[in-house]
């Protein structure tokens, strides 16, 4: 059976605040445990009013700290706002409270508008640095040399896994490249999917660690008792990817009834080009839409998000998407 695992942007609706978004996230990491998911990702984002995981390694402390098994992790920390060396100490500090659960992976991007990136970037950051920067902290989070000058402590030695994120061929060329496992972001960014992922297979360079390529895809999921209510609750991610592609970001808004049939030509191919990795409707309609998915990219594990406005139905759609996950695990057994 394929993993599925989950990735949160810990959302802000619209009248809520983060206290209850982040407090929405523990909960739902629980629940994500006992249904068997094998990962609880958090993403970094800054300045955006509907993220509430912007201190991605405080909220996976949070996150660990309330479950026992699944593993936890930044799916991902974006590398050029950060010393490699603090990286390092986080993440080291994170395995070393939590031995074996927590995952690291790495992009490039800043994960939030210029404006903003500037106000992040320490001084002297390149993003263009980032295949060094990764290098650093995997040395950093090795056994260290003899004689070596800066460790990270803890983090030294704890070889917490490392992955690469990634939406374009650039992602994908330096996970083959350091025989790393990769993450496509194709639930907002599908447009290279395919090419990158075929990139990363034909020229992926067994490693010390990992001996086959190893990739994961993004997915938005939303899944409720009928196709109907599926479509209602994804609108709201659906007027969120418009207000940012509009340069107007905000709280996740309520759902609209119809709201597909409401806007206009260019709103239309901003949430059929952002959503195009998606599954919204029933149980049936979904497993058909991921069977199909997964066969076409061949995709070792499945990571799905899911933003609706109210918390009851994003915890419904990820226990309806758990047994899902389960009929086609079954399917796909020997007989």
């Amino acid at each position: 059976m394929i993993p599925f695992s989950i990735l949160d942007l810990a959302p802000i609706t619209e009248g809520s605040d983060a206290s209850t978004a982040l407090a929405n996230t523990v909960d739902l990491a629980r629940q994500a445990e006992a249904l068997g998911y094998r990962r609880y990702w958090l993403a970094e984002h800054h300045n955006m009013p509907g993220i509430a995981s912007a201190a991605t390694a405080v909220v996976i402390g949070q996150v660990a700290a309330a479950t026992h098994r699944i593993r936890v992790g930044a799916g991902g920390i974006m590398l050029p706002n950060h010393s490699p060396l603090v990286v390092a100490e986080q993440f080291g500090t994170l395995e070393t409270l939590f031995p074996g659960r927590i995952d690291l992976g790495l992009g490039r991007a800043p994960g939030t508008d210029q404006t903003t990136a500037r106000a992040l970037r320490r001084e002297g950051s390149d993003p263009n640095r980032f295949p060094d920067d990764v290098a650093e902290v995997l040395a950093l989070l090795d056994d260290p040399e003899p004689g070596q000058a800066v460790r990270a402590i803890p983090g030294a030695g704890t070889r917490v896994p490392v992955w690469i994120l990634g939406s374009s061929l650039f992602g994908a060329q330096l996970a083959a490249a350091l025989g790393l496992p990769y993450a496509f972001a194709s639930h907002f960014a599908p447009g290279d999917l395919m090419p990158a992922l075929a990139h990363y297979r034909e020229h992926f360079r067994p490693s010390r660690f990992l001996d086959r390529p190893y990739a994961m895809v993004g997915f938005n999921a939303y899944v409720a008792d009928t196709d109907e209510q599926a479509r209602f609750h994804a609108s709201s991610m659906e007027q969120s990817f418009v207000a940012l592609r509009q340069g107007h970001p905000g709280p996740i808004p309520p759902p609209v009834t119809g709201y597909r049939e409401r806007v206009d030509r260019f709103e239309r191919m901003v949430i059929e080009r952002t959503m195009a990795c998606s599954a919204i409707g029933s149980p049936e309609t979904v497993e058909s839409e991921i069977d199909q998915f997964l066969k076409a990219t061949e995709a070792d594990e499945l990571i799905v998000t899911n933003s609706s406005f109210d918390h009851g139905a994003r915890c419904r759609s990820y226990d309806l998407l758990a047994e899902v996950r389960n009929r086609l695990g079954a399917r796909s057994e020997p007989a």
